[in-house]
């Protein structure tokens, strides 16, 4: 089921992350706003660009992809009944228009979508070989694949998928930390959870 939301009107990058009303207690559990401006960067986007975002979550990589997509249109693909109001919501409050909610599950939700330019694949309920194989069959030319993933070993097939595909294919480890404030006044860091982001980049 695809849902077209009213939206308001202001609409910005670089969120953080509070920005997004999120699960309890998954507090937390949304793609970070460090991995977000990679995974961005990586895909790609023209104005013009049709997206799918997959295992969309409570969508702050559909509403930031929204920003940059403006004039195409963003498909937010979840299955997941208890982060669906929150995606509603987060999409309305934060002034996605473009956004289109497929309420679903991957990759059977993606049968009556247009083909897209860019893919973003956030989570797959344990169905990532078969969604990539949807996305790899559908992406069009020029278009990108972008893959983030918490476990290394998953990381190496999923690479290895796009090259054997004939995509070119890249992956970066992102690991960040992020500055606290200490009672005394100083400032020490504290280290995120590492994400692997892998990127495969059909040419032509």
């Amino acid at each position: 089921m695809v849902e077209k939301l009213q939206a308001a009107s202001q609409r910005a990058l670089g969120l953080p992350d509070d920005a997004f009303e999120q699960r309890r207690p998954l507090q937390g559990q949304i793609t970070k706003r460090e991995v977000r401006a990679v995974s961005l960067y990586s895909l790609g986007l023209r104005p013009s660009s049709v997206v799918w975002d997959i295992g969309a979550g409570t969508g702050s990589i559909s509403v930031e992809v929204s920003v940059i997509a403006r004039e195409g249109t963003v498909y937010a693909v979840e299955r997941d009944e208890e982060s669906l109001p929150l995606l509603r919501r987060n999409v309305d409050q934060l002034g996605s228009k473009n956004v289109q909610i497929v309420a679903g599950e991957a990759p059977d939700a993606l049968a009556e979508l247009p083909d897209p330019d860019a893919v973003f694949v956030g989570g797959s309920g344990g169905r990532l070989a078969a969604i990539l194989d949807v996305a790899i069959k559908r992406l069009r030319a020029g278009g990108r694949i972008v893959v983030n993933l918490a476990a290394l070993e998953r990381t190496n097939e999923v690479y290895q998928r796009f090259k054997s595909s004939g995509f070119v294919a890249d992956m970066v480890m992102v690991n960040s930390s992020r500055g606290k404030d200490m009672p005394d006044g100083t400032v020490r860091l504290e280290a995120l959870n590492p994400v692997f982001v892998v990127t495969a980049r059909r040419e032509g």
